[in-house]
């Protein structure tokens, strides 16, 4: 049985009204209040520094919305079209799913071994224009194409009459999971993560794209934070959000401490296997080009956490600005806002931290999964990580 938040919404949102599906039950985000009651990491005493925005998620933001299609069912041995089934969508919309203003977007990889539609054009333009949907590996091009069918339904045609769109969708594998070749993920559930995306608390964990996803061979997921900048350096806000299944154990760090090193068991690889997409939002007026140098600090964020963005690892980010709407309008000069190169470390400052505590909000909010094959992986304990942090004398509270 399906269950959507369409049964709450207008009958004439053609876009969420889904046919059941059966064998399959989808537990969709969690409410607000949930997504607010899960503990994360500064409630468990991780010390971070930088100061975040009212949720610390990259709805912080003004005007970012992000939803998520969650898909778990079944349980035991693989069979492929059947299940077990552990997977999903998740959706950032830069300006809110009511908006068809572009924004100025750029995007980095650190390294190659994953997916991220519409960047060619993203590169040359300078625009990011729809969705940033995110899902896992197999389900690229169905999640691609149902992306362009919303904008269709929902949008206009270009001035010349043109439905055009080249959708900005990324991967990361959940095969050890998830019955990745049984094809699970629909047309459906993307125009769902769109149609529920909100402003607010960020559902984190095993939520949307994240459902199988597996970080430092922990359970790994969805996760986001938020920087607000001080009065001098202009106020501006910095989020971010995170699919990440990267890493291996030992090479884990949190808080500058060796938690992987100290907490070795149940491990899952032998290499640093898999991927992490990072897509960082701001509301500071940043052209394309600045944009791109955004993307690049979330590197940094990413190896606070250890990794060293392994041979077989997919590390490919996106950043975007809030700032100067309808710069993509056709209707003659654009005047522009921008701040001066000087001015950025602020920013860049942010995208780190941000990066760095996203992560691991992410594998603090995860559970414990078992999926195909009765493989199962562990979320990272609690209290086992107040004590290493205690430890090594960093623990906040």
């Amino acid at each position: 049985m399906l269950y959507t938040a369409a049964d709450t919404q207008s009958s004439n949102n053609l876009m969420t009204r889904f046919r059941p599906l059966p064998f399959l039950a989808v537990f969709l985000c969690a409410t607000l209040a949930s997504a607010q009651s899960k503990p994360r990491a500064r409630d468990l005493g991780v010390p971070f520094d930088g100061t975040p925005g009212p949720n610390n998620a990259i709805t912080d933001v003004k005007g970012v919305e992000v939803g998520h299609t969650t898909l778990i069912s079944g349980s035991g041995k693989l069979k492929v079209g059947e299940g077990p089934v552990r997977t999903g969508v998740t959706a950032i919309l830069p300006r809110g799913k009511n908006s068809n203003d572009a924004v100025f977007g750029a995007w980095f990889t650190l390294n190659g071994n994953g997916e991220m539609t519409g960047t060619t054009w993203l590169e040359d333009s300078g625009f990011l224009d729809g969705p940033i949907m995110i899902t896992n590996t197999h389900s690229v091009g169905v999640v691609r194409d149902a992306v362009i069918a919303w904008k269709v339904k929902q949008g206009k045609p270009d001035s010349e009459g043109y439905w055009w769109s080249l959708p900005v969708v990324a991967e990361t594998y959940d095969g050890y999971l998830n019955d990745i070749n049984g094809f699970h993920v629909k047309p459906e559930h993307a125009f769902h993560a769109i149609e529920s995306a909100h402003a607010g608390p960020v559902e984190e964990g095993n939520v949307g794209g994240g459902t199988g996803m597996i970080c430092n061979e922990f359970k790994g997921g969805i996760g986001t934070a938020s920087r607000v900048l001080d009065a001098k350096a202009g106020g501006y806000t910095v989020g971010v959000l995170v699919q990440c299944n990267y890493g291996q154990r030992d090479q884990l760090r949190i808080a500058g401490v060796p938690v992987g090193k100290e907490i070795p068991e149940h491990t899952v690889w032998k290499d640093d296997v898999g991927s992490i997409i990072i897509v960082v939002a701001t509301d500071a007026p940043l052209i394309p080009t600045q944009l791109k140098r955004l993307a690049r600090k979330a590197s940094l964020g990413l190896g606070r956490d250890g990794s060293y963005s392994g041979d077989g690892s997919g590390d490919i980010f996106v950043a975007f600005s809030t700032a100067n709407p309808e710069a993509a309008s056709n209707k003659g000069v654009r005047d522009l806002k921008m701040l001066p190169n000087d001015d950025l470390d602020p920013l860049f400052l942010a995208t780190v931290q941000s990066t760095e505590e996203a992560i691991v909000n992410a594998m603090i909010a995860a559970e414990t999964m078992t999926g195909i094959d009765d493989h199962t992986v562990i979320a990272l304990p609690h209290e086992r990580l107040r004590e290493v942090l205690k430890k090594y004398n960093r623990l906040a509270k």
